[in-house]
This record gives C-alpha cells, structure tokens and sequence, in this order.
C-alpha cells in the first residue's frame, strides 16, 4: 500500500518534496497559503513581470507539472497538527495516523472551509519570512520589507515607489534591487551594513568549497552587471538609521556603522528617496514544527537528520525553516525530505543527484552568517521608535517592563498580541528585552475566529453522531 504524505508548503522545499514522494509512488496532498504554487522565489505572473526576474523557470514548469497528480489545496490556513506518538512495541504495528488541520479560503473570508488531511507522513516546508530591523520613521507610508518589494515586482510588476532605498544587510538586497530596476523604479542605492573587511574573510575562506555552487557566481555577476548599469551605488559598512518624512517617505539619513552596527557619529548623510526597503536577513517559520513537537536547534531551525527527519517519527522538514540557505538548498532538501518521507532510502540512485546538491549548497550557505545581525543596531533607535506595529508599542514601553516575565511583558505592553502574533517584531523585542520571551510559540498556528473554530466542532459532532 502507498504511503500517505502531506506537505505543508509550496515553495521550492515544498514542490521538491511533492515531485519525489510521487515519483517514490505516494499519495501526495498539498496545503499552501499562497494562492498559486512558487512560494516567494516564485511568486511571479506570467503576463505581468519581465522573465528576467525569474530563475530556473524550465524547473518550476516541471514540479509544478508534478501537482497534477497530487490534491492540492490552495489558500489552505494550517492551524493544527496533530503528530501522534510511536506506539508502544505491544501495540499493534499500524502505524499512528497524522492529522493536519486547515482552513481554505482567502484569509479574510467569512466563509472558509475546514478539511482535516490524514496522512503517514509529513514535510514541513513552511519557509521563512523576511525581517526587518526598526527604524525612526518606519511606519511612514512607504517603507516595505524587502521581501515586499520583491513581491510587488515580480507579481505584479509594480514597484513602491519611484526613488527607492534597498537597506539591510545579505546578499538577497541584491535581487530586490534588480527586481526594482525591471520593473520600472530607480534605486538610489544598496546599504549593506557589513563592511568591505568581514564580506571578504566571511566570503573569501576556502573558497574551493564554493565551487559546486557556480551558479550562484553567474547570479552575483548579473546582478552586479545590473548596478554597474543603472549606476546604483553599493554602500558597505553603512545603514540607513532614520526615515524622514511628514506624510510619507521623502528622505533617510545613511550613517557608517562599525562592525556591532553602532552608527558612526558624524558620518551621517541625508538621501532623498519616496521609498525604502528593509530586509535584514530571514527568520523561519517555526510555528507547524513546533506545534508539531520537533525539536528547535539553539540557533533556532528546525533539527534534521540525513533524511530531513526530525525528532518526531515520520515528520520531515525541508527548506529555510531547517537553516536559511536558498532556494536551491530548499530544492535539495525537499526532494530528500519528500523522497523519505514516502519511504524511500538515501542509497537509492533516483535520489543520489539532490543528496550531493544539498552538500554543496550548504557549503555557500555557510557563508550567510556574514551578515548576521550584530547588537549595535539598537544604537540608532529612539525612544519613541515603534517596534510592534501591530500594537504600536515604542521600544521605551517595552524597556519599562524588560524584567517582567514574559507573559507579563505582553500583558502590559500589548507587544506580539496584535493580528501578526508577534511574526514581525517578535525576535526584536527578544533581543531588546534580552532574553527570556519566546516569541516562536502560539497556541494556533495562523489567526483563526471563533465561529471557524466552532464549525469545526459541529462538524466533528455531526460526523460522530452519523457514525452512531
């Protein structure tokens, strides 16, 4: 008999696991929020953004190919899963059935359908999102994430702004900028926080190791060839530590900052721009893991073994939310993860290709800690600088109740219990409280009313009393 695996997720860790636990002769089931498959590295529309925007596109026609043999639910909200224990060795070898929750419908419908998948089987490729340090000015009208700004470009072909500022620290500011470009906007430049010195001894060490990921080299060429040609200045050593405007962006003040991030007194200069688009790095999506009882490496990703196996039995994670490494690591593992998930082993050819990609790609993933957010940023902050928007909670609000526990640091400041549950400023005001709040764990795993909640429950009533 086939196994039963669900996958959570349709990015590329999610579509690789798709296409492998097929190909391994599983009963696939897909549940993703977006409405069409691709995750952010796919998020495209064909008739609307310029190809040129897109990387591997051939490959994506492929695994998306591949959903036409699995049930796909699209604009599927997961909030429970249920991942049953082993059975003791007396019991009987049946395996314990999985159990996903979701809702499917626009997130804002009042009308959404509750489905329960049951399966063998589960990968996790729920993914990352991108962060966004606070700054002075970040709630004007339009500052984005950089994530954001990437969304709009490539699926709808739109930018936020005319003059655009691309600030943070990684090489994803990169493709943003690029995006930006095609689309139409200008960007007036890069600010990169990490310096010249630490992106040459965090890049340049062994730099054989990086030689399976060339393609990524072709990459950094054309992006590179893109700024030469639009004349885009990149800014090392540098952040963007105030946002001006009245009623919406109109400028940034861009300061030199040391290697903890601290501004540089008197190295401040002011940069007219309409827009701007932060993006500081990942934090990956933990909410599905954790609820599902895997375990949570110190640094905060999900651990998994050689077959992207967690600690819970026949529960497999892929892609950023096991270490932020790109989409082409995201591929490599969701194949393993998926190929495993369906039963299948490591020694078997069919799969030997995305074992050794996966080798090779976390080699170049290696390198992203260079541009891992250092404690000084929080030197350029205000008082009154907005850290939850949600809540509109200031940092000088969340500095009063720093000792307080960590539910009551929320009660009395409202910090993490807006509509976002803390996704967005949650590891901020981890590290401006210094410890001891753990943003990563909600009781659901994505905001769902009361009356969807009890049509579950008279659903499972009803179902109960029909099998009296």
């Amino acid at each position: 008999m086939s196994r039963r695996v669900v996958v959570v997720g349709a990015g590329p860790a999610g579509l690789a696991a798709v296409q492998a636990a097929l190909a391994q002769g599983a009963e696939v089931t897909v549940l993703d929020e977006g409405e069409r498959p691709g995750g952010q590295f796919w998020r495209h529309h064909e008739s609307l953004t310029d190809r040129r925007m897109q990387h591997q596109l051939a490959r994506f026609e492929r695994l998306r190919g591949a959903l036409e043999r699995a049930t796909v639910h699209s604009s599927a909200s997961v909030w429970r899963i249920e991942a049953a224990p082993e059975p003791e060795p007396a019991a009987p070898k049946a395996a314990p059935t999985l159990r996903v929750h979701a809702l499917v419908g626009p997130a804002d419908a009042a009308n959404r359908r509750g489905i329960t998948v049951e399966a063998d089987a589960l990968v996790i490729a729920t993914g990352a999102h991108d962060r966004a340090l606070p700054v002075p000015g970040w709630t004007l009208p339009g500052v984005v994430t950089a994530g954001a700004a990437q969304a709009l470009a490539k699926r709808d072909g739109v930018t936020p702004g005319r003059r655009t500022v691309v600030a943070g620290a990684g090489p994803f500011l990169l493709p943003v900028a690029t995006s930006l470009s095609l689309a139409g906007g200008s960007v007036v430049e890069i600010v990169e926080a990490v310096g010249l010195g630490r992106l040459a001894a965090g890049w340049g060490r062994s730099p054989w190791q990086l030689a399976g990921a060339a393609g990524k080299a072709g990459e950094l060429g054309e992006y590179l060839g893109g700024l030469l040609r639009h004349r885009t200045p990149y800014r090392l050593g540098s952040a963007v530590v105030r946002i001006h405007g009245e009623r919406a962006v109109e400028a940034v003040t861009v300061a030199r900052v040391d290697a903890e991030w601290r501004p540089v007194a008197g190295s401040e200069r002011t940069v007219e721009c309409d827009s701007v688009a932060l993006g500081h790095g990942f934090t990956p999506r933990l909410e599905a893991a954790i609820q599902a009882g895997c375990a949570i490496s110190p640094d905060r990703f999900v651990e998994v073994d050689a077959r992207q196996g967690t600690s819970v039995p026949r529960v497999f994670a892929a892609g950023e939310v096991t270490g932020i490494a790109g989409a082409d690591a995201a591929l490599a593992e969701g194949a393993v993860a998926g190929f495993a998930a369906a039963g299948g082993e490591l020694d078997d050819d069919r799969i030997a290709g995305a074992v050794r990609a996966r080798r090779r790609m976390h080699a170049f993933a290696a390198r992203l800690a260079t541009h891992e957010i250092r404690p000084g940023w929080t030197a350029w902050l205000d008082d009154d600088t907005i850290v939850c928007r949600c809540e509109s909670v200031t940092r000088a609000r969340i500095a009063a109740y720093s000792d307080a526990s960590s539910r009551g640091m929320r009660l009395a400041t409202r910090a993490g219990l807006g509509a976002c549950q803390g996704r967005t400023c949650g590891r901020t005001v981890e590290q401006l409280v210094g410890g001891g709040v753990d943003f990563d764990r909600r009781p659901v795993l994505s905001s769902v009313r009361l009356g969807e909640l009890a049509a579950v429950h008279d659903e499972r009533e009803a179902g109960a009393s029909d099998q009296l």
